[in-house]
């Protein structure tokens, strides 16, 4: 799920950031209510709108994933022009900017992308973000609250849960350049 996706419309102040965080959480907890794996990649950029998503989303497991990258670097990468574009004016707003980034204090996992490769990204996702979900406090509750039948997974329909990417996909990709 991106924001792209589910907020068209939305500008770019305080307050529709807060709203469009809200409401992605709000979409991400209906998705996980119904059994679904759910990854976000948006730009939240206040911790305490990230805090409100992991509150949404609770008693899905919530796994905050941080795409490190220092804003040179997502300015020399930038597909889209958005950074020249918002430096001129022509963007009010703009996340780093005009607008503040409160990066995470704390994440779950935390991606440094300079002189990484996207491969080796993805496979510390992959790896790293497969045993912070597994060993969840809300994961280990389902393993402990069902009892596994022989040749059977005992977590059958309860994976849900949230991973959210501090990033856009476009960002995210771009560092294969």
């Amino acid at each position: 799920m991106s924001d792209t996706a589910s907020t068209a419309t939305s500008a770019f102040t305080d307050t529709d950031r807060v709203e469009n965080i809200r409401r992605l959480g709000e979409v991400a907890k209906l998705m996980a209510d119904a059994g679904l794996i759910v990854v976000t990649a948006f730009i939240s950029p206040f911790r305490a709108d990230r805090q409100m998503a992991r509150e949404i989303v609770a008693p899905h497991p919530f796994i905050e994933v941080f795409v490190d990258t220092p804003l040179d670097e997502y300015i020399r990468r930038d597909p889209k022009g958005l950074y020249a574009r918002a430096k001129v004016g022509a963007i009010p707003n703009f996340t780093g900017l005009d607008s503040p980034y409160e990066a995470p204090e704390d994440p779950e996992l935390r991606l440094y992308t300079i002189g990484a490769s996207v491969d080796a990204l993805i496979e510390a996702l992959r790896t790293r973000g497969h045993n912070l979900w597994i060993n969840s406090p809300r994961m280990k509750a389902v393993r402990e609250s069902q009892s596994p039948r022989p040749g059977r997974c005992g977590l059958t329909g309860s994976l849900a849960g949230v991973v959210e990417l501090h990033m856009t996909v476009a960002r995210f990709w771009s560092s294969r350049r």
